[in-house]
């Protein structure tokens, strides 16, 4: 890496426009050079490196003769490597966001395309990214969503331990509960026999709220037929909608 670190120097490029060159953040950047082995790059960023220094392999890396001309090339393709990921940008729509999410968001999309592509983990880790996928559609409406990450965050070494980026007082309880519970899994004090009955428990709690939200959603469907049919329509349209919905609300006011 250390060859890699020097030839970027005599290139003249910078960890910005090689980041941008990559698709990913400057801290990416510095991330994969800090790595002993260039193989322990994800794939298709080694091979976009390959592309933009003309090699076949690392070790081809060793031999290049930083000349005008060859500085020129790279130049040139670097310069339609940014273009093509301003494109990428583009297409993920980040206009309006602030610099650090714009930054967050293509690394988070390089993550899950590189996991994904996994041959021997790929079907794992779609179904991974699918609950996570869940969970963050739920963040709104259970903020301990926010305090699991943050556990995690911290327990790889990411976030200082005494950061508190939510509510100080939840978030500090939440993670010595969860250091509890997980101190007793990965020791061996739990079993599938000693939680069976707080299992059971849970998945009746689970049971409980599918049935709720079904007779809620079937109120909402007889609300909505009776909104329809008192204002003589058949269906709800953007140009009725409005109307429709304050029927419904004053369906059920009736009932309070």
């Amino acid at each position: 890496m250390k060859e890699l670190n020097n030839l970027f120097q005599n290139l003249g490029i910078s960890k910005v426009r090689l980041a941008k060159y990559l698709g990913v953040s400057r801290q990416m950047v510095y991330n994969y050079l800090e790595l002993d082995d260039i193989n322990k790059w994800p794939k298709e960023k080694k091979l976009l490196l390959f592309k933009l220094l003309k090699v076949e392999n690392e070790n081809d890396i060793a031999s290049i003769e930083v000349s005008t001309e060859y500085i020129m090339d790279v130049e040139n393709r670097l310069n339609q490597g940014v273009k093509s990921s301003s494109d990428q940008e583009s297409y993920l729509d980040l206009k309006g966001l602030d610099k650090n999410a714009q930054k967050l968001i293509p690394d988070i999309v390089d993550l899950l395309k590189d996991r994904l592509k996994d041959e021997e983990k790929g079907k794992e880790n779609l179904e991974a990214f699918t609950y996570m996928y869940h969970m963050l559609q739920s963040m709104e409406n259970v903020p301990e969503i926010k305090y699991v990450f943050g556990y995690f965050s911290k327990t790889m070494g990411f976030t200082n331990v005494d950061e508190y980026a939510f509510d100080d007082d939840k978030q500090y309880i939440f993670e010595g509960i969860l250091y509890t519970a997980l101190t007793l899994y990965n020791n061996g004090g739990a079993s599938r026999a000693k939680l069976k009955e707080s299992h059971k428990r849970w998945e009746k709690e689970i049971e409980v709220k599918k049935e709720e939200q079904q007779s809620r959603t079937q109120q909402l469907n007889t609300v909505k037929f009776q909104a329809l049919a008192e204002l003589g329509y058949t269906e709800i349209n953007a140009s009725n909608a409005e109307e429709v919905f304050e029927k419904m609300a004053e369906i059920e006011s009736r009932k309070v």
